[in-house]
């Protein structure tokens, strides 16, 4: 079946159950990536005004083409950690401005830790010049190699500092120590949401973008050796990427949200091993399995605790495994189609 954006971003204001930011001004910092251009999306579908802020680092200008002659959609190819104003008044600021595949953690550490920390910054501080609410999207990676499954919010964290994971794991977690003294040193109206492992449409299958989901999709594909790292025992938790997006709408938009820090993911957990079976099953491909050194610090096990996002925002993942793989399957082949 054929992939229909359109379809999806019905689907997920459907089950936002009038959540919406109508008639609101919206920056996206990040915009142009993975999730940012899906936030775009739905925000626009909903009659917002939105400003989509990227540099194209690893962001991807062919995720907005479609938005790009929409009268209330703002493309700016600018750095984040550049200083910034904005006349027009802005509602809610999203920052989500940064690298976050594991294969890019060794080539670009100074950006991602600029990204998480100055970047922030400037977030906050037009957050705070125009009385906007902020939310910042952090992730799983904050608890490291976690000692408690399924993880709460309230686990501190077993994260390596000057491991090669590092520069993204600590600089979430000061980025979250930012926005915690924002709210508490000025009143910013701030949410903050731990993101797991998302995947679907649009996510980069390429080079040191490729994250599990879509290297093996692409190789499967393509009848190339599939490639795990370590023995495969180690285990995820995947979350289809119309669900991330209703958890972040949520918790952007629900009042009583305000202050909140919420795991978003799937609480269904897979051994990588098995979701290479799987993939190759979907897929009828016969590309064999192979196996690699595992990367130092590589967390064995995640699989969130959901239950503060469903007791604060009413959510919970609605697709399964087994259906989201289909879906970004059926995408992959459609992009492949279309040479993108």
């Amino acid at each position: 079946m054929a992939w229909d954006n359109r379809r999806s971003v019905s689907e997920i204001n459907k089950n936002l159950n009038g959540v919406s930011f109508q008639d609101k001004s919206v920056l996206v910092t990040g915009g142009a990536g993975f999730l940012g251009s899906w936030l775009c999306d739905v925000l626009i579908a909903q009659g917002a005004n939105v400003v989509c802020l990227d540099n194209l680092a690893s962001g991807l200008r062919s995720n907005i083409s479609h938005l790009l002659d929409v009268e209330s959609f703002q493309f700016l190819e600018r750095d984040i950690t550049e200083p910034i104003t904005f006349e027009q008044r802005l509602d809610l600021v999203v920052h989500m401005a940064s690298r976050a595949s594991p294969f890019e953690f060794q080539h670009y550490p100074i950006e991602i830790l600029n990204a998480n920390t100055m970047g922030l910054v400037v977030s906050l501080e037009i957050a705070k010049r125009h009385g906007a609410r902020l939310l910042y999207t952090s992730t799983s990676e904050i608890y490291g190699d976690t000692e408690i499954v399924p993880t709460p919010e309230s686990y501190n964290g077993n994260v390596n500092p000057i491991g090669p994971r590092g520069c993204y794991d600590e600089a979430k977690r000061c980025g979250e120590a930012y926005v915690m003294a924002y709210r508490k040193q000025y009143g910013l109206d701030t949410r903050i949401v731990r993101i797991f492992n998302t995947y679907g449409p649009r996510i980069r299958s390429d080079g040191i973008y490729a994250r599990a989901i879509p290297r093996f999709i692409d190789q499967a594909l393509h009848g190339s050796p599939i490639t795990i790292f370590g023995d495969g025992t180690q285990t995820r938790s995947f979350t289809f990427v119309t669900d991330q997006i209703d958890g972040l709408m949520r918790l952007a938009a629900i009042d009583e949200a305000s202050g909140a820090v919420v795991n978003i993911g799937n609480d269904h957990e897979i051994t990588i091993l098995d979701l290479a079976r799987q993939v190759l099953d979907i897929t009828n491909s016969s590309s064999e399995i192979t196996y690699h050194p595992l990367p130092q610090d590589d967390p064995m096990r995640r699989r969130p605790d959901i239950s503060r996002a469903a007791e604060i925002l009413g959510w919970r993942p609605r697709v399964d495994l087994n259906e989201g793989l289909s879906r970004t399957v059926d995408w992959f082949v459609e992009a492949s189609s279309k040479g993108r």
